[in-house]
């Protein structure tokens, strides 16, 4: 198993929360680690909005190609292609990137982590790993406690 970030630029919570409804995410062509994406890979779900956030986590059910006929007509996008989801969780509120970045490098001494947050993620799909996806999903779980 893989683990990588999705990273929705267009920074639309509504339209990133549509693709997981439909358990759908679009991925370029072009993008650099399409060829890389199985089936039982996971990934975190990153919008960039002005801040940033973590919207959920989900499991690849497929590996990337082209829509089928019937997905495109599904797909709340306009992505040619993409990989089809499973067990999707979508977090209510979010993990803002900042807390992610704190819990993966306090000490603010990973220039790769340190860029991105800066910077943004400059690919649709980034490679992650374990540790970044776990610091992720269990700050998810401290926010939605009572």
């Amino acid at each position: 198993m893989d683990y990588y970030l999705f990273n929705f630029s267009a920074g639309d919570l509504e339209q990133a929360a549509a693709m997981l409804d439909a358990k759908m995410w679009g991925i370029a062509g072009d993008e650099r680690d399409r060829d890389a994406l199985a089936p039982g890979d996971v990934a975190l779900i990153f919008v960039a909005t002005l801040e940033g956030e973590f919207i959920g986590r989900a499991e690849l059910a497929t590996e990337a190609h082209d829509w089928t006929r019937e997905e495109a007509a599904a797909y709340p996008g306009d992505s040619p292609g993409g990989v089809l989801l499973s067990e999707v969780e979508r977090w209510t509120p979010g993990v803002p990137l900042e807390t992610v970045v704190r819990r993966i490098d306090p000490t603010a001494s990973n220039p790769i982590v340190q860029a991105n947050a800066e910077l943004g993620f400059r690919r649709g799909v980034v490679g992650i790993t374990a540790d970044e996806y776990g610091a992720a999903l269990a700050l998810s779980r401290e926010a939605r406690r009572p």
